[in-house]
């Protein structure tokens, strides 16, 4: 990994050199020794980003710093700078001070084209978000995020509007294949491996969307309501791990509401929470048309507007000069909000060493074999009745069936859409719904047909689209392998209306199954979905929207080339009433357009109701709420199989200080096994475990490891009015192979602690803590 890791690194394009800039105020600067020329403070890399920071908003205008807090929307954007270039944003700097223009590109799985506002621009596509998540493996987060931002540079590209982690608490949301599943320490962990791989290119990213935004459906319009406890140990923790580990550069905060607010106005968490108690030294950016005020955004702690022509009106242009002429916003305010904007830059890396001025060659083939890997390490089997899996290379008849395997693979719409390297052999634009402006139905040119094909050279492989399902079944009869591609297409700005795959998928699936005993699905996803052939068919495999080498990956799982060896960031349910709401709220209780302005567009929102969702399960997502419910799921979170055969032996816990597992495990298979040992854990207090703690560790045939799992001290504690607090007693430990099925389990005593916010992970914990009273 380490290797691979440093390859993407040197992909990255050289940095100019800025030219040598004007110093406007001599106080500004370093005291020179006699003789020679000052340095200003902000050049002086011995400084503190926000000792720099702080220096260079002494030395600007008003003028200068106004241009700082807005930004443009180039698709929408009347008269635009020369220099621009289409984009999702655009910042001016101040070319006298070296503050570099701002460039921002959507970059959730690789620089976005969505629509192709830069022609034939094309760049290298991630799986999705949750396929990362599978992988349970932070070292291919940081190399994907290294990656896009490599990318992202030799494009001149500077703030990348990735970093998406919002908890998974509705299997419908649009969205979650952005994100990192159900779980506050995965998806923490693995979003601050990502921010820290982009920002290795010395460039900005972003964490969002904060927080809350656990619907697409009404975004704009929903107000999520929660117990601010629960708040805390759940989607708000899973920010401060990912803050605190990865240090991102900016924060994005979101359309929604929380506890009445609008994230982009919510005092709570824009100042109490991420200043106050995290300390967090960033920039606060808004999301594109999430901004509803000029005073209450400004004050609450909102430091920049973003895509300002997506809000109802320009509010931190000349309504903040107004409002700080008046007083309404303190001049020290508008200060604050270009020093974090400034310190961010700084602390990236990027005011030291600017994007070039023109695009920069890129090793796309280099970068292919990244998103390579992410796919084959995240791909789950699920299912594998009489190892159906691996396939034979010695089948002599294949049918392939449905899913445009012949063609591609599918990938999430939205935002976050990449115009792949390859090409585009389905785009399908939309007609109507909220998503319609920007997202198409796309997939990426990696056939799976064609990477079966190549891998079982001397079987008749052929292709059967799937629209006739009786068709489907005879050719499925004829052959000795059937494998059915079904997908669930999801995209930003919309949820889907059902867990069920759509277009008649099941009775397609119903109709092989029954045709042909050896029958394998394989699922392209955005997120969980219901399975009611599950039975009927012996292998399935989860592989989520896998990116632009995504048919190469899924062949090489099916044919055991590389083991499956993803684990589910995410629980699949048996059925949706099983969950904490059992379908979208607004579809459900809206009026008929799924809630009269529940897609309304941006900057509209002010005008329009708000429809309160509660979190009732509180701190109890994914996981947990079946636990709290006493509810086993199809598939629980951190399932997955192996092709190996991996044997658990000699657990031991230990207590006192730390709390940790340790474990022997032995490959007894002919394959080699991937084995991903969870620690959970049940504090004082509570009733349902949490992942403290996971190891990842691939195992040749016959090899045995000892393998040892610290239990994060962050998720051992409990929010209270003193803050985080590790209460001393016993903790039942569980080392599990997921959460529902447990190795060994143990009551340890830990002497509990307490410490502040926004704290790190590891031994710099564990040595900070002071024992409580």
């Amino acid at each position: 990994m380490a290797g691979l890791t440093l390859s993407l690194l040197a992909t990255a394009a050289p940095v100019s050199v800025l030219a040598k800039t004007i110093v406007p105020q001599a106080a500004a600067t370093s005291s020179p020794a006699q003789g020679t020329v000052a340095m200003p403070i902000w050049r002086d890399t011995a400084r503190t980003p926000a000792e720099r920071a702080d220096a260079l908003v002494k030395a600007m205008s008003l003028e200068e710093k106004l241009s700082l807090v807005h930004g443009l929307f180039p698709p929408n954007t009347k008269n635009p700078p020369a220099d621009m270039i289409p984009s999702a944003g655009y910042v001016p700097g101040v070319p006298r001070l070296g503050i570099p223009i701002l460039r921002e590109s959507d970059a959730s799985l690789g620089v976005a084209n969505q629509v192709e506002q830069r022609k034939g621009d094309v760049a290298t596509a991630l799986p999705s978000a949750l396929s990362t998540a599978a992988g349970f493996d932070p070292d291919l987060a940081y190399a994907g995020g290294a990656m896009i931002g490599a990318e992202a540079r030799a494009k001149t590209f500077n703030v990348l509007l990735a970093g998406g982690m919002n908890l998974t608490r509705d299997a419908w949301n649009g969205r979650n294949f952005e994100y990192y599943g159900e779980d506050p320490l995965l998806s923490g962990k693995m979003a601050a491996a990502s921010v820290r791989g982009v920002q290795s290119n010395n460039i900005v990213a972003t964490v969002k969307h904060f927080a809350l935004n656990s619907q697409e459906t009404g975004r704009m319009v929903l107000d999520a309501r929660i117990d601010p406890v629960a708040l805390r140990e759940s989607d708000l923790l899973a920010f401060e791990i990912a803050i605190a580990d990865g240090k991102p550069a900016s924060v994005m905060c979101a359309y929604n509401r929380i506890n009445g607010d609008y994230a982009c106005e919510n005092k709570f968490l824009l100042t109490d929470v991420l200043r106050g108690e995290w300390n967090y030294t960033g920039f606060v950016m808004s999301d594109w048309g999430a901004v509803h005020s000029t005073e209450k955004a400004a004050n609450a702690g909102l430091d920049q507007e973003s895509g300002q022509e997506l809000d109802s009106s320009i509010f931190f242009g000349k309504p903040l000069a107004d409002a700080v002429a008046a007083g309404r916003v303190p001049a020290e305010r508008l200060d604050e909000m270009v020093r974090r904007i400034l310190t961010g830059v700084i602390a990236s890396g990027l005011y030291d060493h600017p994007t070039p001025v023109s695009a920069q060659p890129i090793d796309y083939d280099a970068h292919a074999q990244v998103a390579q890997k992410v796919a084959e390490a995240g791909i789950v089997l699920l299912r594998n009745e009489g190892d159906i899996l691996p396939l034979a290379r010695e089948a002599k008849s294949i049918v392939v069936i449905g899913g445009h395997a012949d063609v591609g693979v599918l990938s999430g719409g939205g935002s976050s859409q990449v115009r792949s390297v390859g090409g585009v052999p389905i785009e399908i634009p939309l007609t109507s719904g909220a998503a319609a402006s920007f997202a198409r139905v796309t997939y990426h040119n990696s056939s799976p047909l064609q990477a079966i094909k190549e891998l079982a050279p001397g079987a008749q492989v052929r292709f059967v689209d799937g629209s006739d399902p009786a068709a489907a079944a005879q050719a499925a009869k004829e052959a000795d392998i059937a494998i059915v591609f079904a997908t669930q297409w999801q995209t930003e700005a919309q949820d889907a209306p059902s867990l069920s795959l759509p277009d008649g998928q099941d009775a397609l699936i119903n109709a092989v199954a029954a045709a042909n005993k050896r029958t394998v699905v394989v699922l392209e996803t955005g997120g969980p979905v219901l399975m009611p052939w599950i039975q009927r068919v012996p292998a399935v495999v989860e592989a989520w929207y896998p990116g632009q080498r995504g048919g190469q990956a899924i062949a090489r799982v099916l044919f055991g080339e590389v083991d499956a060896s993803g684990r589910l960031p995410i629980s699949f349910p048996v059925a949706a009433a099983q969950l904490p709401r059992s379908k979208p709220v607004l579809a459900a209780t809206g009026p008929a357009d799924n809630g009269a302005g529940a897609n309304a567009a941006m900057g509209d929102a002010a005008k329009l109701p708000t429809y309160p969702v509660t979190y009732q399960e509180g701190a109890d997502v994914g996981y947990r709420w079946y636990a709290a419910s006493k509810q086993k799921p199809l598939f629980p979170f951190g399932y997955g199989l192996s092709y190996g055969r991996p044997a658990f032996a000699n657990a031991g816990f230990s207590g006192g200080a730390a709390a940790r597992a340790s474990v022997d495990v032995r490959n007894d298979g002919k394959r080699p096994a991937t084995v991903v040992p969870q620690l959970y854990a049940t504090v004082p207090g509570t009733a349902t475990p949490r992942l403290v703690g996971w190891s990842r560790r691939v195992l040749k045939p016959g090899e045995t490891a000892s393998l040892t799992i610290d239990a994060d001290p962050r998720l051992l504690a409990r929010w209270t009015a003193q803050g985080w607090q590790m209460p001393p007693g016993d903790y039942k430990l569980t080392l599990a192979t997921d959460a529902e099925h447990v190795i060994a389990e143990k009551l340890v005593h830990l002497d509990g602690g307490h410490w502040p916010s926004g704290r790190q992970s590891g031994s710099i914990v564990t040595a900070t803590i002071t024992k409580s009273n």
